[in-house]
């Protein structure tokens, strides 16, 4: 504490050990030495009106000449504001600090105790292995991220990043240094100059394989984040955004790859991450085994059960009851990272844990449940995986039981043999939900009901998301409906909807009589797949004609034809918003 008892005690503040490192003025080093004392008796912040009048006179309010010194400290990095809605330094007039709250520093602090803030190294020595390399550059990610918080909040030519950069130049130094005094081969290092990485794709690189070894999920693994690391100014954010596009050298190159998110609220977000190949080469250099993440695509392809779909409408693109279109949208808010963030801290929402979802799309045939099922997926940027459960019987007759946990561990697999997370559709699930058999039954009965309470176990289980649709949902089982956190219906459309259904799906660059009103269409009481089916139908029955011409009454007895034939019964895969 010599240094302490120093600075507290020497008459002049210029004399006292610390003066030079400070960098500042004898009035600013006063105030440092006025509030050390406060805090030497147990008062951690002050306020900044308080300060200025017990040191300097306020007759003729020659105290307020002193405000700029206050800011002037806040941005060298010895105080910090005591406050719940900090204000940000390099934006806030000297004035507006008047009435807050200001205390000092960790680093200030550690001057005090320890008389100098020059990072203390070991000395240069050899690395001993790729383990102690690689906490070296952990640090220097360390260092890089201390930066990148001070340039957020205070002035960015602030005296606080000028010191950490002085450590960092230091350490890269040192490593380089280390380096060429090792003998062995580092593995890191030896990939970086295979791939001609430049020093701001190592930092990128370094930072993604620190949060793989802390299995975190913490910022740094989105775009912004990782620009904010390596870029001084927005010039440089503009510039350096080149690193993470498509294209980049990190990425064509097979190095890091990205999860794209479509947030409710319209915007993308990228997740990145090192591929597994490389990663594995990089955390196990001596195992030949090398383990990989395959495309969802190749994995589907090795086995019969799933469908992968990938949708090429969105959310938008769907036409919706309102109160279907509105609890869509809470569910697409779920991945919204303050929702997510606010779920962790109430203890809801595991925080390594994704969208954690099982719906039941319910509603007659035709009305657009399978189709909003991969728009969904699409707004969320997720495939699909599409089970029809009408299959079930037919494709393993005898050992349904054992098969309807085939469904579920086969998804489990692909899912985590990939980095993606994926939807689990099953369509018309009807016989899995419907009420259990009781009473005197039948053997037949008794394998049903018993493939249903496996189902159910699964149901429980389930990690991820996933959708089921049904036709019918007075007929499920009181048990699986409790199982499912969201019941969506989807009603037959409303006139108005019919018309904006009759508007997308007609041809655009098609012949029309004169006259032509598709709201006399939109009369007919159907549900978009029928609509979609009718618009079809009629095409082909122009299109044979020498002279095509789309009528009213063309469309018209389509509709007639069909009802007549029982359309309903007709499946449908949706009805989209063009």
């Amino acid at each position: 504490m010599k240094t302490l008892v120093n600075f507290l005690s020497k008459e002049k503040i210029e004399e006292t050990d610390i003066f030079l490192h400070l960098k500042c003025s004898s009035s600013e080093a006063l105030m440092l030495q006025y509030l050390t004392k406060k805090y030497l008796k147990g008062q951690d912040d002050v306020l900044v009106l308080e300060l200025l009048e017990d040191l300097y006179k306020n007759d003729n309010y020659e105290h307020l000449e002193h405000l700029r010194e206050i800011r002037n400290l806040l941005e060298l990095g010895w105080l910090h504001q005591q406050s719940f809605t900090p204000l940000k330094i390099s934006d806030v007039t000297p004035l507006e600090l008047l009435n807050t709250a200001v205390g000092l520093t960790p680093s200030f602090l550690k001057l005090l105790q320890e008389g100098t803030l020059e990072l203390d190294l070991p000395e240069i020595k050899p690395y001993g292995d790729h383990l102690e390399y690689l906490q070296d550059q952990f640090f220097r990610i360390e260092l890089y991220e201390k930066m990148s918080v001070i340039r957020q909040n205070v002035n960015e030519h602030s005296l606080g990043v000028g010191r950490i950069q002085n450590k960092l130049e230091l350490l890269e130094k040192r490593i380089d240094e280390r380096i060429a005094q090792t003998s062995q081969s580092l593995v890191l290092d030896k990939f970086f100059k295979q791939k001609k990485m430049g020093v701001y794709e190592q930092v990128i690189f370094i930072a993604l394989l620190r949060e793989e070894y802390s299995a975190s999920e913490t910022p740094l693994r989105e775009m912004n984040s990782l620009i904010d690391l390596i870029s001084v100014d927005e010039y440089e954010r503009i510039k350096n955004r080149s690193l993470l596009e498509d294209g980049s050298n990190l990425i064509s190159s097979g190095i890091i790859d990205y999860e794209e998110m479509l947030s409710p609220f319209g915007g993308i977000s990228r997740a990145f991450y090192i591929v597994d190949e490389v990663l594995q080469s990089i955390i196990h250099p001596n195992k030949s085994k090398k383990v990989t993440r395959l495309k969802l695509n190749a994995l589907v392809d090795e086995q019969d059960i799933f469908e992968l779909v990938d949708s090429d409408t969105s959310l938008e693109d769907v036409v919706l009851n309102d109160k279907t279109q509105e609890t869509l949208e809470n569910l697409m808010r779920q991945v919204d990272k303050e929702v997510i963030s606010r779920l962790v801290k109430w203890g809801i929402k595991d925080k390594k844990s994704g969208i954690d979802a099982r719906i039941i799309f319910y509603g007659a045939a035709g009305t657009g449940k399978t189709m909003t099922a991969y728009s969904l997926a699409k707004s969320l940027k997720r495939q699909v995986l599409a089970f029809d459960c009408s299959k079930i019987l037919s494709m393993y007759v005898g050992e349904s039981e054992k098969n309807v946990r085939k469904i579920f561990d086969t998804f489990y697999e692909l899912s985590e043999k990939t980095k993606t997370e994926p939807i689990l559709l099953l369509n018309e699930a009807d016989q899995f939900l419907g009420a259990r058999s009781s009473g005197n039954i039948t053997g037949s009965d008794q394998m049903h009901n018993q493939m249903q309470n496996i189902f159910l176990e699964q149901i429980e289980n389930f990690r991820g998301m996933l959708i089921a649709t049904t036709n019918l949902l007075e007929n499920i089982d009181k048990a699986f409906s409790r199982r499912f956190n969201y019941k969506i219906e989807f009603k037959k459309p409303n006139k108005a909807q019919r018309e904006k259904l009759w508007e997308f799906m007609l041809p655009v660059d098609a012949p029309y009589e004169k006259g032509f009103d598709a709201k006399v269409l939109a009369t007919y009481s159907l549900t978009g797949g029928q609509i979609n089916l009718i618009v079809k139908n009629t095409a082909y029955k122009v299109a044979v004609k020498k002279e095509p011409l789309f009528t009213i009454k063309d469309f018209i007895d389509e509709i007639t034809r069909e009802k007549d034939a029982n359309f309903d019964s007709e499946k449908s895969m949706g009805f989209l918003n063009r």
